[in-house]
């Protein structure tokens, strides 16, 4: 039986998001009402004394400000079994695992068919405008997505990761379709359950049908590098499964092998142009559009902690353009890429207002906070926020979070009518303090960026990073962590953790530095393929790659990560005296 897919109009898309940010602040009131009606039974509300009452004025007075750690009590009642209404008017059947890599631990996150619907309003909205100005038509999709495996709660709910509950769902398939292109790989790669034999067979998939490749996504930057940094070790391996046409006896899950022996053919030619154009390449400059001459982008989450890659997937790309995805979070999505031309390090977000209700929380408050203020931030509307401040965004969704702290700041860059464009700028939570140093992840990206510089000189470059505040002895001190491509000198070495230190240019830390009140930066060198041992970890706790990211910073929540860490150093260097 031939798949339904429906035939969606772009324009018609481009229309309504267009009408409903005209008026912004009009649909944000009827968005909260409809969230708080269809809600109104639920214990959590109810709890707050609103009485039915729907209007933002009465909720923001009645409702409090909320972390996941507010939430909890109730949401593991939910995990348990308890089935009556208690974050929303509807029994929850299925949760949302975050990834995990910032906490430690993932986080238990209500999921209901509101938060697809949702997800595929950000997917048809972003694809209309990009694909007004990167037309893609009858081509396919090499996408490297994975889904994860799902378990039941004690109470009988199904739980996996985020984007494995989008990626099951039965409308997903057909809407995808008609959205861009057929993926190259079979559901099978897909849900095969072990990353290792999917990415191969992603690899094999998208070589297979390399002339039909317009398009090369996935959810985050990091996967797409860590593909073809896969592809250069296993290339000659994919072109000899492509010119016997048998597949590969690394690849052992029975459920792909039986798909990938419909798709794999012996093509001697095909693995021989493969095989030249690979041995070709410098360096594996440009090797994307080497592989698959038609496609026309490069497409998944480019912004925030993703950004430390982009050096590395403008290598592979050459000249094919790097388009970022949409803004989101495990909890809800939030605004759409509505500006696909503007490279990502520029790119900005407009809020759809229908999907969520959101509010602000001006930087200053969240500075007085984090002075110990007993002031209680007092957040802005979606319309009331001012071009080029910082805010924390709050949001209110249909699956249960009331007035629910993100912990991402942004920048309002400009309106698209009556929404505000937003730029992700950090997580709330600052990165590396020890004093009154205030270091965020952006300010150790461009850190590490400013030192890796150095190792060009040796033709070599950071694999991956991350970071630890040691208190271990006093006075506490920075350590960053590098995996690099190959082996460097003492003298670059040395020369790279002194401008580590240097480079971080907050106030705090300068002054902190100069009076020793903080100790001199460390630089550990590890490994090859720690990193991969890091991920290899979460794996092994069930998040997916699809919303794996590195930890950047080495917390006590992460023993095991510091431990593997730890275990594979192999040289220690020390900054000097800072003047």
């Amino acid at each position: 039986m031939l798949e339904k897919v429906e035939v969606i109009n772009m324009e018609k898309v481009i229309e309504e998001f267009e009408s409903m940010t005209k008026d912004a602040e009009r649909v944000q009131r009827e968005t909260l009402k409809r969230i708080l009606e269809d809600n109104s039974s639920a214990e959590y509300l109810k709890n707050f004394g609103l009485n039915g009452r729907t209007d933002p004025e009465s909720f923001k007075a009645c409702v409090p400000l909320a972390t996941h750690k507010d939430l909890e009590p109730f949401i593991y009642r939910i995990l348990d079994g308890d089935d009556s209404p208690i974050l929303t008017g509807k029994s929850i059947t299925t949760m949302s695992l975050s990834s995990g890599t910032t906490q430690g631990k993932p986080k238990y996150i209500p999921w209901n068919d509101e938060l697809f619907e949702s997800t595929m309003q950000i997917y048809k909205t972003s694809f209309a405008f990009r694909n007004r100005e990167f037309p893609i038509k009858n081509g396919k999709a090499l996408n490297f997505i994975y889904g994860s495996k799902q378990f039941k709660t004690k109470g009988g709910l199904i739980a996996t990761t985020a984007t494995t509950n989008v990626f099951r769902n039965p409308s997903y398939k057909p809407t995808m379709r008609s959205l861009q292109s057929q993926c190259c790989s079979p559901d099978e790669v897909i849900f095969g359950g072990d990353f290792f034999q999917s990415l191969y067979c992603h690899l094999l998939c998208g070589l297979i049908f390399r002339e039909e490749v317009q398009l090369v996504s996935s959810t985050f930057a990091h996967s797409i590098v860590h593909a073809f940094r896969a592809f250069e070790q296993v290339w000659e391996e994919l072109c000899n499964d492509i010119r016997e046409g048998v597949l590969s006896s690394r690849v052992t899950v029975p459920s792909i092998r039986t798909a990938m022996s419909k798709l794999l053919k012996p093509n001697p030619e095909l693995a021989n142009i493969i095989h030249k154009k690979c041995s070709g390449l410098s360096n594996w400059y440009g090797l994307i559009p080497e592989l698959f001459p038609n496609a026309k982008y490069i497409y998944g989450i480019m912004t925030g902690s993703m950004e430390a890659y982009l050096e590395k997937l403008r290598h592979y790309a050459g000249v094919i353009p790097l388009l970022t995805a949409d803004y989101g979070a495990s909890e809800g999505w939030i605004a759409a890429n509505v500006n696909p031309k503007l490279p990502p390090e520029l790119a900005t977000y407009a809020v759809l207002p229908q999907i969520a209700y959101f509010e602000f929380i001006p930087l200053t408050q969240l500075e007085d906070e984090d002075s110990f203020s007993c002031l209680e931030p007092q957040p802005v509307g979606l319309t009331e926020v001012k071009i080029g401040e910082e805010y924390e965004i709050v949001m209110t969704t249909f699956s249960g979070l009331y007035r629910y702290r993100l912990g991402d700041v942004v920048k309002v860059m400009g309106f698209h009518n009556s929404t505000p464009e937003l730029k992700f700028i950090r997580r709330s939570t600052l990165l590396l303090n020890i004093n009154i140093d205030k270091n965020t992840e952006k300010d150790l990206q461009l850190a590490v960026e400013a030192a890796a510089k150095l190792l060009i000189q040796e033709k070599l470059e950071v694999v991956e990073f991350t970071s630890h505040v040691d208190l271990s002895s006093e006075p506490g001190h920075y350590v960053i962590f590098w995996e690099i491509s190959g082996e460097a000198s003492e003298r670059v070495l040395s020369e790279c953790c002194n401008c580590l230190d240097k480079s971080f240019i907050d106030a705090g830390y300068t002054s902190s530095r100069k009076v020793n009140a903080i100790g001199a930066l460390e630089l550990r060198v590890v490994r090859k393929e720690t990193f991969q041992k890091i991920l290899d970890h979460y794996l092994g706790l069930g998040t997916a790659v699809s919303q794996y990211k590195t930890p950047r910073c080495v917390g006590p929540t992460h023993n095991s990560v510091l431990q593997i860490l730890s275990e594979n150093v192999v040289d220690r260097f020390f900054s000097s005296a800072f003047n």
